[in-house]
């Protein structure tokens, strides 16, 4: 279990979100309060349409608030113009999302450096680096073929490799484990725990999946747009991905 310095790298206050208007009006967040701290991974829970996915993606800066304030690094994201917001993400946040949003015409390698690359590094370097983090997630041997080649599992490992690529400091991911099995849930649970170790970086989690709960350092229960639970994990034992036959 990784050991927070008392940091919070994030820090959400009072944050609220609406979708539609009228009738239709979906109250998404409701002055939701929120800190992740440098040296954990805090994992978002809670049932399907509960916010968890908005407030990810307002702490990323790509979804804007109505009202309150999220601070990334004490970058108040909330007063950022878009520009500025595009290039602090670049440099600080790695995003894992659902959908694997590769390119299908570039090879996986490429892929992967395409964060490299928007930072300046040049295309031997960002080639280095990409083939070294497709080796942590064990898809070195294939670097060079195209994302319609590998399976589901397997494209969700090279958006993961994408996302840790350029070694940003906060990791935000939204179901990372759906689509991989035991083993690969595994390998990439390590990779985690290996960021959320660093004193200065963080890891944020939105899952439905049970079988990761145990790597979490802090658990975010929500429900109906707000924050209703936050827990402190204790490990007795490392945390482990509980295998698919013992939820039964």
């Amino acid at each position: 279990m990784s050991e927070t310095n008392g940091q919070a790298v994030v820090d959400v206050r009072g944050v609220e979100k609406h979708f539609g208007d009228g009738p239709d009006r979906i109250h998404a967040l409701r002055k939701v309060n929120l800190q992740a701290y440098a040296g954990e991974i805090l994992m978002l829970v809670g049932p399907s349409g509960c916010g968890k996915t908005t407030l990810l993606s307002a702490i990323a800066g790509t979804l804007r608030v109505e009202s309150g304030g999220i601070e990334v690094f004490k970058h108040p994201l909330h007063r950022m113009s878009g520009g500025a917001l595009t290039r602090f993400r670049a440099r600080h946040i790695g995003f894992i999302f659902q959908q694997f949003n590769l390119i299908p015409t570039l090879s996986v390698a490429e892929n992967v450096g395409i964060p490299l690359l928007i930072q300046g590094v040049s295309n031997g370097e960002a080639l280095r680096r990409s083939r070294a983090a497709l080796e942590a997630v064990d898809l070195g041997a294939r670097w060079k073929e195209r994302p319609n080649k590998l399976s589901g599992g397997q494209q969700q490992r090279v958006a993961i490799a994408r996302a840790l690529v350029h070694e940003p400091p906060l990791v935000i991911c939204d179901e990372p484990t759906a689509a991989l099995d035991s083993q690969n849930g595994e390998i990439v649970l390590e990779l985690f725990r290996n960021v959320a170790r660093s004193p200065d970086r963080a890891v944020i989690i939105v899952t439905h999946d049970n079988r990761i709960f145990s790597y979490a350092d802090r658990i975010a229960r929500m429900d109906d747009g707000e924050v209703i639970e936050e827990k402190l994990q204790t490990h007795e034992q490392p945390p482990h991905f509980i295998h698919e036959h013992a939820l039964a």
